[in-house]
């Protein structure tokens, strides 16, 4: 008799969930699950990929109408992602990494550019999904009845509501259309391969989330049972979402398993600062169903898991594993894995340049993201690593040239105690830290333009600036050592510590002190009549009553003066600029150019 073939058994969906920012991915996951992740996330925007395991039997224990329908799918495996367009780099993996995806539109606020962002990178992977048009319960007039089917929920609002839902939703059909999606409300659609639907909820008052999960369930079993199908025996393929330090256990990494099986002994490889090391899995670590594994506190240990799953794993030497990196169980060739996980680390997007700052995050993941940011607002980054900011990092941010890029910025990760010493010595560069990825560089953006400005205001304040003065008749007070006289500014800006000269080049003398109402000041404004110490002049020798003077301005002040600050000068310290420069080109026709 032959020996039978291995039967195939269906592995669990993995659902990503992609979307605008606060359009409600994350609370979408709470209603689902009971949980309250939301609030514990930075700014209330989910930072980093977790993942919820939920079993077949609470999807059925929602949806009445799921109870009689025969199921082979274990259950669904949802990735919440991060929802601002920084972490384009983060749904771009989570899209790649999943069998379908809800993409959540807020049914108030419409598509927006990241909704778009996430259609194209799941038509990119070629991920089926649904619409979760969001937030009906915040319809004006709305009545809620609490967790109905949407259908249910519909027949109660009055005209008025069912006619905006109506109007609501051919507009993201039509949107939808525009973008190359044919799509239906859920309950209208005649076949699911060919059309998307749309399924109105409220994670709110969990109207509509029985009907979404039926529908994802529906989708996963009719349209995808091959390409769930999967052996038992294939090795054990993952993503490191984060490596924790946990109590009894040591470092310990947090893994989206998507194919395969990984077991207690297995021998496992996986990216680290030093290279791809070889480890064996000493322990595994499965949240409770309806939990989310980056937030979970108790953990069931079991010897075996079946994709896809969140799991921890425990193991000798992971406190350098790079979070974001892949997992590989090891089954015959070790270098060939070796070699795959290379390949994926090379392929990490990060665009590092010469004049740039340093950057520092917690995972490849955010990495990637960060430095996409800065690319997109034109910052360069010359260095970018996983990990806690180090002394090195520092030294290295403190050699930058560009003052404005003396800069560390680091998401999620500390400043190890020799760093933070750094940092307290220095006024030589700045460190940003930060949870949230736009906050961080929207820091930096601000500390990088009030640099700007001192640094223009600084460099003003050290150019002469030009201006056109007359000795005023009767106002000889000291005809020399120095020569004293009252004068009109006529036009820009007279300051003291200049040489004054005639327009033909003749020189005056050196402008010491300016007087106005008996009191000494730095600058007189144009239009103003002051008196002044004109010091290596005679009245009537150098300069007479009645004369037209000019600050003699140097041609390298020039330079600056008409390459970088014209549009900081005004018409008439503009006019007397030309005026100048005009003298001085009649001799010398590149002077100051």
């Amino acid at each position: 008799m032959a020996k039978s073939a291995k039967i195939a058994k269906i592995r669990t969906p993995i659902v990503c969930v992609l979307g605008h920012v606060d359009h409600g991915k994350t609370s979408l996951l709470d209603r689902i699950r009971g949980s309250s992740v939301v609030s514990s996330e930075a700014g209330a925007i989910t930072q980093h990929i977790g993942a919820t395991l939920v079993p077949i039997e609470a999807i059925r224990a929602m949806s009445t109408s799921m109870q009689k329908i025969p199921v082979t799918v274990p259950g669904l495996l949802f990735i919440d992602t991060p929802g601002h367009h920084a972490f384009t780099t983060l749904r771009a993996r989570g899209g790649a990494l999943a069998d379908m995806a809800i993409v959540v539109v807020d049914i108030n606020e419409g598509f927006q550019p990241q909704t778009i962002e996430a259609l194209q990178i799941l038509r990119g992977c070629k991920t089926p999904f649904v619409v979760a048009l969001t937030k009906i319960d915040r319809v004006h007039g709305w009545r809620v009845v609490e967790n109905a089917p949407f259908l249910t929920t519909f027949a109660q609002q009055n005209e008025r509501i069912q006619e905006f839902m109506e109007t609501r939703h051919y507009e993201i059909v039509g949107k939808l259309s525009d973008l190359g999606f044919n799509c239906e409300r859920f309950d209208r659609v005649q076949d699911f391969a060919r059309n998307i639907a749309i399924v109105p909820i409220s994670a709110h008052t969990g109207e509509g989330i029985a009907d979404l999960l039926m529908v994802m369930i529906g989708l996963a079993q009719r349209y995808m049972e091959q390409s769930l199908a999967m052996s038992v025996d294939g090795p054990g393929c993952g993503t490191v979402l984060e490596v924790k330090e946990e109590r009894g256990l040591g470092p310990t990494l947090d893994v989206i398993l998507y194919d395969g099986t990984l077991s207690v002994g297995d021998e496992i490889m996986l990216a680290s600062e030093d290279g791809v090391i070889t480890t064996k899995v000493r322990s595994l670590l499965k949240p409770r169903p309806m939990k989310e594994i980056l937030t979970e506190e108790r953990f069931e240990r079991v010897k075996s898991v079946v994709a896809a799953s969140g799991v921890k794993v425990a193991a000798p030497n992971l406190d350098r594993v790079i979070a974001g990196s892949p997992l590989r169980g090891v089954r015959g060739d070790r270098e060939a894995v070796a070699t795959q996980i290379r390949q994926e680390m090379e392929e990490i997007h990060v665009k590092l340049v010469e004049d740039g700052l340093v950057i520092k995050a917690d995972t490849i993941g955010a990495l990637e993201a960060l430095c996409q940011e800065l690319e997109n607002k034109e910052i360069g980054v010359m260095r970018a690593a996983v990990g806690p900011v180090s002394r090195h990092d520092l030294i290295t941010a403190e050699t930058i040239k560009n003052p404005l890029y003396k800069v560390v910025l680091a998401f999620n990760t500390p400043l190890l105690p020799d760093a933070a010493d750094i940092v307290k010595e220095t006024k030589q560069m700045k460190v940003f830290s930060g949870r949230v990825i736009y906050q961080l560089i929207d820091a930096y953006l601000l500390w990088r333009d009030q640099q700007k400005r001192a640094m223009e205001q600084q460099k003003f304040e050290n150019i002469i600036i030009p201006a056109k003065i007359r000795i005023m008749p009767n106002c000889v007070f000291h005809q020399s050592n120095p020569a004293v006289v009252g004068v009109q500014v006529m036009e820009g800006k007279l300051r003291t510590d200049v040489n004054l000269v005639h327009l033909d080049g003749r020189k005056v003398g050196h402008l010491k002190t300016i007087e106005l109402s008996l009191e000494n000041v730095h600058e007189a404004e144009e239009g103003s009549e002051v008196s002044i110490a004109i010091e290596g002049a005679t009245i009537g020798r150098q300069a007479d009553v009645g004369d037209i003077l000019f600050v003699d301005l140097p041609e390298r002040h020039v330079k600056v003066l008409e390459k970088e600050m014209l549009s900081h000068l005004t018409a008439g310290t503009q006019a007397v600029l030309e005026e100048f420069t005009s003298m001085k080109r009649k001799v010398e026709p590149f002077w100051g150019k």
